[in-house]
């Protein structure tokens, strides 16, 4: 069973929320392994541009996926300022790379709202609902929208 953050059944909810650029994001904190520091990726031939290669992490190949990169931003210019998010979804660990971790948020489900629908007739494919918290406006990913498929990552 998946957990589901737009799921109303459900009265508590917490959140990792991030920077990428000046925007705000947050993943459901129960997929959070770690958080890094950022240390260079070895490229990988043939993979897609917001994958920035890959990493050892204590022993095992992590992929990175350039989170602003991925959604359709400037790449980041990676720096000892910038983070790396590791995260669990399903049998899969990657690592994300942001900007910074900005906080921890624990919100009522029902204080997150579905995205909108676009022009297309669709919402994003990469965010699953929206809140505001302290005037702030900030996207709930939708990890199986964002990063790679498996066998994508690794080229």
């Amino acid at each position: 069973m998946t957990h589901d953050p737009t799921d109303a059944s459900n009265s508590d909810l917490e959140l990792l929320a991030f920077r990428v650029g000046e925007q705000e994001y947050s993943v459901d904190i129960m997929k959070v392994r770690e958080i890094r520091g950022w240390s260079p990726a070895t490229s990988l031939p043939h993979a897609p541009d917001y994958v920035r290669g890959v990493i050892n992490l204590r022993g095992a190949v992590l992929p990175i996926v350039d989170l602003s990169a991925r959604l359709g931003m400037d790449p980041i210019e990676a720096t000892s300022r910038n983070v790396i998010i590791v995260m669990q979804l399903e049998t899969q660990t990657l690592g994300v790379l942001v900007d910074a971790v900005s906080d921890i948020l624990t919100l009522q489900k029902s204080d997150i709202q579905p995205p909108p629908e676009l022009a297309n007739g669709k919402a994003s494919s990469f965010i699953s609902g929206l809140t505001i918290v302290e005037d702030r406006m900030i996207r709930v990913i939708d990890l199986a929208g964002v990063l790679p498929e498996t066998g994508q990552a690794a080229a």
